[in-house]
This record gives C-alpha cells, structure tokens and sequence, in this order.
C-alpha cells in the first residue's frame, strides 16, 4: 500500500467480493467484482435492491466486458444474490468498455431498459460498429490512432503495426449497445428502492460520466472519477485530436466538494474506501506535480513521445502505451492552452512543445 492509500480508510480491509457472488455492503446493496482481460485486471460493479412500478428486483450499475467467462460468472451472480428477483433497470456511468461492454446482454436478457448520459450512449453504439477497411469508427486504434500518434512522435514501425490492427478492439468487448435508452443527466435524482441517488457528471475521462451518490446511505458510486489507488485515465485521442481534457477532469472533481467526509467511496476499480475529499486532493496534488514535470523537461521541444518515459517509467504493454500516449498529450495540452507552452510541427510532420 502506498503511502497515499494509507490515508484512506478501508472499512472492509482486504476483504473481495468473491467471483461469482456478491457482498453485502449496506441494505439494499451488493458489490460484484468482474474479471478484465487486461494489466486492470478487474471492474466493481454494483447491485442496488429495487422497485419499479410494483416490481421487485434489482437495478444493475456497469456490466463488465463481453466475454464468456463473464457472462458465466455474472449467471452464478444471479443464481446466488438476487433472491429469486429479476433485474429491473441496468444504469452504466461511462462508454467504455469494461462498463458498457454486456448491457446489450443483461439488458435483453432481463428486458430491462438502459440508463446513460446521452453522450455516452450516442459514443457506444458509435464505436460499436465493426471498422470498415480496417478503418475503425473510434477510440484509440487502428489507422486513425496510428496517424495521431505518429503526428506525436510514436513512429516506432512494430507499435504501429500494433495499433493499426486493433482497429476492431472495441466492438470485440462491446459488440452492441441496445438502440434505445432512458437519459440520464447532471443533478437528477434517480428513485433506487426508495432511495435518492443524485447524478453527478463528470467531463475529462469520459464524454459525460455519471456518478451516483445517495445521501441517505452516504454512499458514492464514483465509477472512474475517483479512484483509492490509481490516476483516472485523462487522455487525448485521435476521435479529439485538439481537445484539453485535463481541466475538465480536475473541475469536474469540485462537484463532490459538498458530498460529507464520510462518504463511502464505491470506485470501479480498487476497494471501496472512505477518505473522498482525501482522495481527491491526492489527484489535484499528482496531476500539479506532472504537469510542471512535463513543463521543466519541455526547455528543449519534446514531442508526446519524448514525454511518455519521463511521466511513465515503467515498461508499458501496447495497451497502456496508447493510454499513456493520451495521457502525455493531455498534460501538454493543458500547459499549451494555458499559454505556457508554444506549439510547432517540424518538417517531419511531428508536434512538439517548448517551454515559453
């Protein structure tokens, strides 16, 4: 344990939820851990008891990627926690895969409806089509990853070849996303077993992330904004080569500045915790000390690729190299938006960033 999640609190030790079932967290309320076929090796995902105009059952939030081994553990799930009850509604906070990636499933297995932002649901259902000519229609593979990341420095021939071919990497976790969907959106409160669950989005990591917090149990489900043990992935891709998502992150996180110090934290990934505003401080500190790391290494232009090694040193698979790709740009785009950093492209064709 670092020395950052020493100063969070962990009400259930080390104890997991067990594959295959769930844990009881308060009344009402479960935590399913699923397994990722990635270095993240797992996804949270929660069962909220409910009713639904006079039904009983259960509301789903986030479902784990398409794959068999996850579909077998969520049916030992149903079998084992949901006492003979169906599930009534499955709300997802984010598009990416490992939360989006089995709604189609759950939803046409239960004939429950789905619950999104808007925008997340329009990027899923996006993204989901099967590329064409090895074009795919979003997200960071294929050829127009490759373009991007090579406008930024990654010429590296078998890295290339890498993302070139994982055109088709999202619509293999999320092969389809239902057509149609309830909205969710910023300040509604949703009616969870007679419970009030606020939506709170959030911008930076997602197009429009929902988190949900219930002030009767003081609970918070955070999906990817806040995180006990890792940074929340901020990155800049090739779908939005000119954005600046950093900020929008960081002042996403005010919006649980009022949320109460004993808030139960139930993050996608990790182990629920108390600790919030904490946690939260630890992420402003973090992305403050990157940033003016990546400014002192910029006296000299530096490209996105020049940057990766100073913020990562550790050695990075393909996946977390395009992860750490975005998150690079994404540090540079802000102190460049913010006037500290000049933008020019050589004659090479490569951007690169320079101190003023």
């Amino acid at each position: 344990m670092n020395p950052n999640e020493q100063k969070l609190e962990y009400p259930w030790g080390e104890q997991l939820a067990e594959p295959g079932s769930s844990m009881a967290l308060a009344d009402g309320l479960r935590w399913v851990r699923l397994p990722l076929p990635f270095a993240l090796d797992h996804i949270n995902v929660w069962l909220l008891r409910d009713q639904i105009d006079g039904r009983d059952g259960w509301t789903i939030v986030d479902c784990g990627v398409c794959r068999d081994e996850v579909k077998d553990q969520w049916s030992q799930v149903f079998e084992n926690s949901l006492e003979g009850l169906p599930v009534l509604r499955v709300i997802v906070t984010h598009m990416h895969p490992d939360h989006v990636g089995l709604a189609h499933w759950l939803c046409e297995r239960w004939n429950a409806p789905l619950w999104m932002t808007m925008t997340d649901f329009a990027v899923a259902r996006l993204w989901s089509m099967q590329p064409v000519d090895g074009v795919a229609p979003g997200g960071p593979n294929g050829q127009s990853a490759v373009d991007h990341f090579a406008r930024h420095g990654l010429t590296d021939p078998q890295a290339q070849d890498g993302i070139r071919a994982r055109a088709g990497y999202y619509p293999s976790l999320v092969p389809e996303v239902p057509a149609s969907f309830t909205r969710i959106m910023h300040g509604q409160n949703v009616t969870i077993g007679g419970r009030e669950w606020r939506i709170i989005v959030g911008y930076g990591h997602a197009p429009e992330h929902a988190s949900l917090y219930c002030d009767t149990l003081r609970v918070l489900i955070s999906g990817d904004m806040v995180l006990p043990r890792i940074s929340t992935n901020v990155s800049v891709f090739d779908y939005e080569p000119d954005s600046n998502p950093l900020p929008l992150y960081l002042n996403s996180l005010r919006r649980y500045d009022g949320l109460p110090e004993d808030t139960l934290v139930l993050p996608s990934h990790g182990k629920p915790f108390k600790g919030l505003h904490e946690r939260i401080a630890q992420q402003h500190a973090h992305h403050a000390e990157r940033l003016e790391e990546v400014l002192s290494a910029c006296t000299e232009p530096q490209s996105t690729t020049d940057i990766v090694p100073i913020m990562f040193r550790r050695k990075l698979d393909l996946h977390q190299l395009t992860f750490a790709m975005g998150e690079a740009l994404a540090h540079l785009h802000a102190l460049y938006f913010e006037g500290r950093l000049t933008r020019t492209t050589g004659s090479d064709g490569i951007v690169r960033f320079q101190r003023k």
